[in-house]
């Protein structure tokens, strides 16, 4: 794990030593242990590292070279089938310097070109100066388990893992918000990929990359997509194991670090499944790691201290602080754009907590999203006609089921010169139907998940442990999202995900209660967060009418009588308007941190 960095100027004007240590160093939460830059100023290019060591730490330094010096490579992520294609590349005559995982990258691009990509089985983001060429690359994972952004004004291209290390590159210039972007944002509660907060700064796709050369032009590739699968008719047994040898084999190669591991732990049937198949590959306890409150209704360390016990962990447990909310404008500067999403909060003091005893953890991140364990989908299909409406009514309805503000609620939010300004751009169109669009040769359910893995998931859900594991400097694994669980997950059909009677995650728990124990694998859902509603109602009241009434980006947006409306409704309890009030708290404290008091 680490944050890459660099720029590629088509009028070969270099960038300085200076600005590029300045973007380093905006980076090294990320990779704490190590710097390297591959810098050539005549051609107006540089790529770099800041290094998080996990494997070979004494050989994995980055940038990779060419023996000849022409092509030079880092990435953020880790390629878990590395000893695999090392042992292929050096039964062809390869020679590898390192035990490193960089290093197979660089040896695969030399051969095989673009092409290498889809033997790699990980998490990455990649950037590949090929002078032979004259040519950047930038290469993002599958299904965006690593970010990786991009701010180019036609003359010079900046890319970071995260927007702070983009600011030291643009000579002093401010970026605006992207309106747009807000207007998205309110929709979804996270700005939905490629947009970001401000303007002229876009993802890499997930499963793309894109090429840079001199003339201006950016090719842009997608090389691999989800939506190429094709449902298939499975019987339970033949898919309970080959999902689970799946899961096991993606597990047991996520364990390849040389340094100490350990994995998230609530108790859930995702994190005990995981944590189930890693004892199988290992000799020592697993470090587990939970964190609990007082309050019953947030509490799982119970459950998180039974699956510990049954697999024999070494379970580190702690009873959080349950009122986070000082913790906030820390975790939006780590995320650098507005997020709805009170479970950062918690997941930053578990990382916290993982970080003194461990650098890589283990998650269950992506079971929900691919095999249907959220409350919302069992809410949404058992409207009557949800399986059988018009695609395009069902399309629109889904998309309504998960959006903050609708289209119309936001039109009354806005200040008048506001809706004007943003009349005609519907997030539905933009953010959701170019996806929708890729899925109809799949059933309703797989439809409604193929939209989530595209959008929640790389937009917030993968984004919580990233940051927030970055921010203490740890690596956040995630066996669900090997390419091969997806790929088996979409050819599977949606009934074996939601049950016709509503069970959530109905094969996926079948399969897995052999080795977790029924209880685990049958209990109700909780979600990872903290009473924000409750506090907005009673003892910080006060403190969100100040926020949001003296806020300069409030007052510019948005009526302050519907702002009021909202906080009088939830007050008093005529209303609850917690999901949206903390959307716009949250794009406050961001705004403030982002434009008020800039990095």
């Amino acid at each position: 794990m680490c944050g890459i960095f660099g720029y590629w100027d088509r009028q070969l004007q270099a960038l300085s030593d200076e600005a590029l240590h300045a973007m380093a160093q905006a980076l090294v939460h990320r990779g704490p242990d190590d710097e390297g830059i591959h810098h050539q100023p005549p051609r107006g290019v540089a790529i770099g590292n800041r290094r998080l060591s996990i494997i070979d730490l004494g050989g994995g330094h980055q940038p990779f070279t060419s023996d000849d010096g022409k092509i030079a490579v880092v990435q953020n992520g880790e390629i878990f089938n590395h000893v695999e294609l090392a042992a292929e590349l050096r039964a062809q005559g390869v020679r590898l310097d390192t035990q490193s995982d960089t290093e197979v990258i660089l040896r695969l691009y030399e051969r095989e070109g673009m092409a290498c990509l889809r033997r790699l089985n990980g998490m990455f983001a990649i950037a590949i100066n090929d002078a032979r060429e004259d040519a950047l690359y930038l290469v993002r994972d599958r299904i965006g388990v690593k970010p990786l952004y991009v701010h180019d004004d036609g003359r010079r291209m900046v890319f970071a893992s995260e927007l702070k290390a983009i600011w030291p590159a643009l000579d002093g210039r401010k970026l605006e918000m992207d309106l747009e972007a807000i207007h998205h944002y309110l929709t979804f509660n996270y700005v939905p990929v490629p947009w970001t907060a401000y303007q002229a700064v876009r993802h890499v796709m997930p499963g793309t990359w894109q090429k840079y050369t001199r003339a201006g032009h950016v090719e842009t590739r997608r090389w691999w997509s989800l939506a190429d699968q094709q449902e298939q008719d499975h019987t339970f047994g033949a898919w309970a194991e080959e999902f689970m040898a799946l899961l096991d084999d993606a597990t047991r190669i996520r364990l390849r670090a040389d340094v100490p591991f350990g994995a998230f732990l609530s108790g859930g049937a995702d994190s005990s499944t995981i944590v189930g198949l890693m004892a199988r590959h290992v000799k020592d306890p697993i470090q587990t790691f939970c964190i609990g409150f007082e309050d019953p209704r947030y509490d799982e360390s119970g459950f998180a201290a039974q699956a510990a016990q049954r697999f024999g962990c070494q379970h580190t447990s702690e009873v959080a602080e349950l009122n986070m909310l000082d913790r906030w404008p820390l975790v939006l500067h780590y995320l650098d754009q507005p997020h709805g999403d009170a479970s950062f909060m918690p997941t930053l003091r578990v990382s916290e907590l993982a970080a003194r005893h461990v650098k890589v953890v283990l998650t269950g991140d992506g079971g929900d999203e691919l095999f249907a364990g959220y409350d919302k989908y069992a809410q949404f299909f058992a409207r009557p006609g949800a399986h059988s409406q018009p695609q395009v009514e069902f399309e629109r309805a889904y998309f309504d089921s998960i959006s903050l503000f609708s289209p119309s609620a936001k039109q009354a939010l806005y200040r008048p010169e506001i809706a004007r300004q943003l009349q005609g751009i519907d997030s539905f169109q933009e953010a959701a139907q170019p996806w929708l669009a890729e899925t109809r040769h799949f059933d309703r359910v797989n439809q409604a998940l193929y939209l989530d893995m595209q959008l929640l998931l790389c937009g917030n859900n993968l984004v919580k442990p990233d940051r927030m594991g970055m921010a203490v400097s740890i690596e956040a694994r995630t066996p669900f999202l090997d390419w091969r669980v997806m790929e088996l997950a979409f050819r599977s059909r949606g009934h074996t995900k939601l049950s016709a009677d509503g069970d959530k995650k109905h094969w996926f728990k079948r399969a897995a209660e052999p080795l977790i124990g029924t209880e685990l694998a049958h209990r109700k859902k909780q979600m990872f967060t903290v009473p924000v509603g409750d506090w907005f109602k009673n003892e910080l009241n006060g403190w969100l009418r100040h926020l949001l009434l003296n806020s300069e980006l409030v007052d510019s947006l948005f009526e302050p009588a519907v702002i009021v409306s909202m906080l009088d409704s939830h007050s008093s309890g005529s209303g609850n308007f917690t999901r949206e009030l903390r959307a716009v708290a949250a794009l406050s404290i961001w705004h403030r941190q982002a434009f008020t008091h800039p990095p």
